[in-house]
């Protein structure tokens, strides 16, 4: 049975993204609509119990929200789930999914901060966060090995963030993470992942750097 599925998020938004790589391996259709998210429309006020983005209203009826419970329903439409099926395995997969999330966090200090010392401080951290995801991985071109799961969607927006910065500031992100710098070009070479943000996405970015009049604005395209 197909189901209708429409994703509410705005252009940068690296959670919807996430569903969007998934919806794109799988080649499940879809809809989206994006929303200025510093001014969202009442409708989808009504929509969020959260307010916030991405949500996936299903068959114009119920609303799932929380970026990684979307992921894994678009898996499940699309047998065979993308998670290991060992439990332990996992569990295991989806501690380092919610790990994403706070690395994410950290790159969005890293982005928007304008202060100079706050961004060094936020890139060691994020550096020592890549050290931690270093250390598990075992498999290769995927995390898990021959086959993308969720957790490789949930990282690669990370991922395509810091290759879109690094093209005018040399981050060093992956200076001591070889096997994460592997696997992340592996994945931002995906049609899936190519495909999952919108055609106008690095100018997008770089605006929003200048809007934000972070530190690291001065050294990408205006």
């Amino acid at each position: 049975m197909s189901h209708h599925l429409r994703l509410v998020s705005f252009k940068l938004c690296p959670y919807v993204q996430r569903s969007v790589i998934v919806l794109n391996y799988c080649k499940i259709p879809y809809d989206i609509d994006y929303i200025d998210i510093m001014n969202p429309p009442d409708w989808f006020k009504a929509l969020s119990p959260l307010g916030k983005v991405p949500i996936v209203q299903v068959d114009h009826e119920r609303v799932i929200f929380e970026s990684a419970v979307i992921m894994e329903l678009v898996s499940e439409l699309n047998p065979p789930l993308l998670h290991p099926h060992d439990p332990i395995d996992k569990a295991y997969n989806r501690a380092w999914i919610e790990y994403s999330g706070a690395m994410l966090g950290t790159q969005y200090e890293l982005m928007t901060t304008p202060d100079e010392a706050v961004f060094t401080k936020a890139l060691s951290t994020l550096k020592e966060q890549m050290g931690w995801v270093e250390q598990q991985m075992h498999a290769t071109p995927f995390f898990n090995g021959e086959s993308l799961n969720l957790i490789d969607a949930a990282y690669a927006p990370l991922f395509m963030r810091l290759a879109v910065l690094s093209k005018h500031y040399d981050l060093q992100a992956f200076a001591h993470t070889p096997k994460v710098k592997a696997w992340a070009e592996h994945l931002l070479a995906l049609e899936a992942v190519k495909t999952s943000v919108v055609a106008d996405f690095e100018p997008l970015f770089y605006q929003m750097l200048h809007n934000r009049k972070s530190y690291v604005a001065q050294f990408v395209p205006a």
